[in-house]
């Protein structure tokens, strides 16, 4: 009911301005955009503003080395909406020349975020501190949740200039992106938005330890316990997910945007390499990865490439059209099949592979041979905010492919 009357409320606003054709103009530069999650906390983050004449105005948002290009821009007298893309998520409220105020919606979640950006407020984080007292760079041993039945393994990765730091968490799912943030003290404040999710971690931190509460956007928090331990490494991404006994082969059919039914039998992908991707247009790991894929398969067409999209959309009508939105916003060449939508739980997209132990992970990537047997499933994945790790994939998965193309 709260997110029907707040959604009603942003279209009402445009509505009301349709008239009104004198546009109040957005300050050039950095704004700095804070959104209100738990417990009186803010998640901060960069947002660059540019006019581009006849066509409006451009953003870019900054998480560390990421930048995210906002070219979906509207307004309409003083109310905005701003589309991030890909993600169905979008910023939208009202303005003036140095003040924004509004929400962060995500429709298919029912999820809203009220944020507030002001004009020229380049410093991400607020400091007490010129210097910080510790450094917080290497290897972290993580748990969130700990001790509880919920609890799982991370691992910290940051680096430390000054009071900078930058880095992320790795789980055996996936990454939490390209964190940015503060060493103030003993405090430790990262965030990361991408218009998918918005991450903030607080955390007190001693030489060997880090205390912390882990934010996602305003509907979820846990704590989170961390250790120094350069010689910390995740379980084998390769051993967590595998066929159940009895089957060597996946099987699957499942509709294209078009309508058209796919299934690995089709003569296409006889006597081919083919690399099965389970994944979600909501999610920033799968987003990743789609783009490693499209940009490998430029010099690689010897290989057959299958997205099986699980959807949160509460649609069939609006599945589609999100997955052909990320098609176009990420120039993907190979199908993208609707497996599921309304939900994305991992039980019921188990029940559609049920020769797979579990789905663990989104992305979930499955290696194929030419015979049509799975060779391996590859859990999560590390994108470009995991540095090192995120180079090791690329070398293995070039050396595996080329190894099952040879065969």
């Amino acid at each position: 009911m709260r997110f029907g009357i707040v959604l009603l409320c942003v279209l009402m606003l445009f509505v009301g301005c349709e008239e009104n054709t004198k546009n109040t103009n957005l300050s050039e530069g950095m704004w700095l955009v804070e959104l209100d999650v738990m417990d009186n906390q803010v998640l901060p983050f960069n947002l660059k503003v540019v006019k581009n004449d006849e066509r409006g105005y451009s953003m870019q948002i900054f998480n560390a080395e990421e930048v995210i290009d906002l070219d979906e821009v509207e307004i309409r007298g003083d109310s905005i909406i701003m589309q991030t893309p890909v993600f169905e998520g979008y910023l939208a409220g009202t303005f003036t020349k140095t003040i924004m105020h509004g929400q962060f919606i995500k429709e298919s979640l029912d999820r809203i975020v009220p944020f507030t950006a002001t004009y020229g407020t380049v410093n991400r984080f607020e400091t007490k501190n010129d210097s910080a007292s510790r450094n917080v760079s290497g290897i972290w041993e993580t748990y969130f949740s700990p001790d509880l039945t919920e609890e799982y393994v991370g691992k910290g990765i940051f680096l430390q200039e000054d009071n900078k730091v930058t880095g992320t968490f790795r789980t055996t799912t996936g990454d939490y992106r390209f964190l940015e943030g503060v060493l103030d003290g003993d405090s430790l404040k990262l965030s990361a938005f991408d218009g998918a999710h918005a991450f903030l971690f607080n955390a007190k931190i001693t030489d060997s330890t880090m205390h912390g509460i882990f934010y996602s956007g305003n509907h979820f928090k846990e704590p989170f316990i961390a250790t120094r331990n350069d010689g910390f490494e995740l379980p084998d991404p390769d051993s967590l997910t595998f066929l159940n006994d009895g089957y060597d082969k996946l099987a699957f059919t499942f509709p294209d945007i078009q309508g058209n039914m796919i299934s690995l039998s089709d003569e296409k992908y006889q006597d081919k390499v083919v690399i099965v991707q389970l994944m979600g247009t909501w999610c920033p790991n799968c987003l990743d990865e789609t783009k490693f894929l499209v940009d490998y398969l430029k010099s690689n067409d010897d290989i057959e490439v299958i997205g099986l999209a699980f959807e949160s959309a509460k649609t069939k009508e609006k599945a589609i059209k999100g997955i052909k939105r990320l098609i176009d916003r990420a120039g993907v060449t190979y199908p993208i099949l609707l497996a599921q939508f309304g939900t994305y739980d991992k039980q019921l997209a188990q029940e559609k592979l049920p020769m797979l132990n579990h789905v663990l992970s989104y992305p979930t990537t499955i290696f194929i041979d030419k015979k049509g047997n799975v060779r391996k499933v590859h859990t999560g994945f590390n994108g470009p905010a995991t540095g090192k790790k995120y180079t090791e994939f690329k070398t293995s998965f070039s050396t595996l492919i080329a190894k099952l193309s040879n065969e």
